[in-house]
């Protein structure tokens, strides 16, 4: 990040993102063609929330793109088979229904293989249904090998950086199935952003701004499942269909990457036999993003259980405990998640002062580097600004903070302190 964007963004309290009307009947996103400086797609992607897609360019040195793809561009089975044989992986049925997604079960992969070949040998058919290797933690099950690196752009990770610390999972996968596999509509773990890259293969998105899905509900309120159902069209289903743009129709070529910024719903298809790797991740230009998406899921699990208020001393944990178990975190890990970035960027910012060194793993501390100190300070200006959120948010006042293995008073308190003690420091706070 450059000093420019940088003072441009600490005048930002709340980030004030533009209308997505210019999507509304629009069906172009821009192309990224050839190099573009970090700051350039902060400015005019992140901080808006608007989508792009990069060229193969970008892809070309990966080795995925050599090992796992025929010289045809087809999937190479063979290579794949050698590297992955007996690991378990995660296959879903495109065909069947289980709530708003496809149920998944663990099979080896050398037995995916063969059904693939199989559905491909069958004129892409199978009595078995079209299934779909997906979320998939390829990166996680085999770290040594390396056969891709994260763009850039999408580097500044806090989702997968505080993962990482805890060692337990991760957001970054793997997709690989076969013409007419898809996904159906949906929004993003923790309303994140995502980058999505063809190894092979061709896709096509249908793509939504923030706050088209509200007409995509049927009565009761429901999500669509498949935005091109003839039934989205009967108004006693769908009553506000009629409301919503056309999705943005994107096509996604062999190397390319997409960027689906926050809270874009979308849903997507194979139109060959396809590999994808694809990142969910966090950082300073959406967290608030994530934070309003805890307050509508903390806000929605209320309102079911409205009834047992007055009856229930706990009710207020219980709630928590009932958001964590349907959307993956509760405040009181929201916290934690946001004192590890902290740390770690004020870490980062003492030691180039000279005052201590680094003490978090090698990867990120390139990465820091890269991103540079005007991202540092940036990120936790914006950590700041959810914790005064917290601070002032009824909710939270209500929770047990003894509980709480991180107390955003005092990390709020830190981050001030480490900003005033490095301000004489570094020229990224002059003028």
């Amino acid at each position: 990040m450059d000093r420019e964007s940088y003072h441009n963004c600490c005048s930002l309290v709340k980030i004030s993102r533009q209308s997505y009307e210019q999507f509304w009947s629009s069906h172009f996103v821009d192309y990224i063609e050839k190099d573009l400086s970090y700051s350039k797609f902060f400015k005019k992607y992140l901080l808006p929330n608007h989508p792009c897609m990069f060229s193969r360019k970008f892809t070309e040195d990966w080795k995925c793109r050599k090992q796992w793809v025929t010289e045809e561009g087809k999937p190479n089975f063979q290579k794949l088979l050698q590297q992955f044989d007996e690991t378990p992986v995660p296959v879903a049925n495109c065909n069947a229904k289980e709530y708003n997604a496809n149920p998944k079960q663990i099979i080896p992969f050398k037995e995916f293989i063969h059904y693939w070949r199989e559905y491909i040998q069958n004129g892409h058919s199978s009595p078995k249904g079209c299934l779909y290797l997906k979320d998939w933690h390829m990166s996680r099950d085999f770290p040594e090998h390396n056969v891709y690196t994260t763009p850039v752009f999408f580097s500044s990770d806090w989702l997968n950086e505080y993962w990482d610390t805890l060692e337990v999972d991760d957001y970054r996968f793997v997709y690989m199935g076969p013409k007419g596999s898809w996904t159906p509509f949906h929004a993003d773990v923790f309303r994140s952003y995502s980058w999505s890259a063809n190894i092979c293969g061709r896709k096509k998105w249908l793509l939504y701004p923030p706050g088209q899905e509200e007409f995509l509900r049927d009565s009761h309120g429901n999500l669509a499942y498949d935005v091109t159902a003839p039934e989205i069209q009967d108004k006693v289903q769908f009553p506000r269909c009629d409301e919503a743009c056309q999705p943005l129709e994107i096509i996604q070529e062999a190397g390319e990457i997409i960027f689906v910024p926050s809270g874009w719903h979308h849903q997507v298809y194979n139109l060959e036999d396809t590999i994808s790797i694809n990142h969910n991740w966090l950082n300073g230009c959406n967290v608030d993003i994530m934070w309003q998406f805890l307050q509508n899921e903390l806000s929605a699990v209320q309102r079911e259980i409205e009834e047992w208020r007055n009856t229930m001393d706990s009710w207020h944990q219980h709630c928590q405990v009932i958001m964590k178990s349907c959307s993956g975190i509760d405040y009181g890990e929201f916290a934690s998640f946001l004192k590890i970035i902290a740390d770690n960027r004020m870490s980062f910012l003492s030691s180039c002062s000279g005052n201590n060194s680094s003490n978090y793993p090698r990867h990120l501390s390139e990465t820091l580097a890269t991103l540079g100190l005007h991202h540092a300070a940036f990120d936790l200006q914006r950590v700041a600004h959810i914790l005064e959120c917290m601070l002032c948010n009824e909710d939270f006042k209500k929770l047990d903070h003894s509980t709480l293995s991180s107390q955003p008073e005092s990390l709020l308190q830190q981050i001030r302190e480490t900003m005033l003690s490095t301000r004489g420091q570094h020229s990224l706070y002059q003028e």
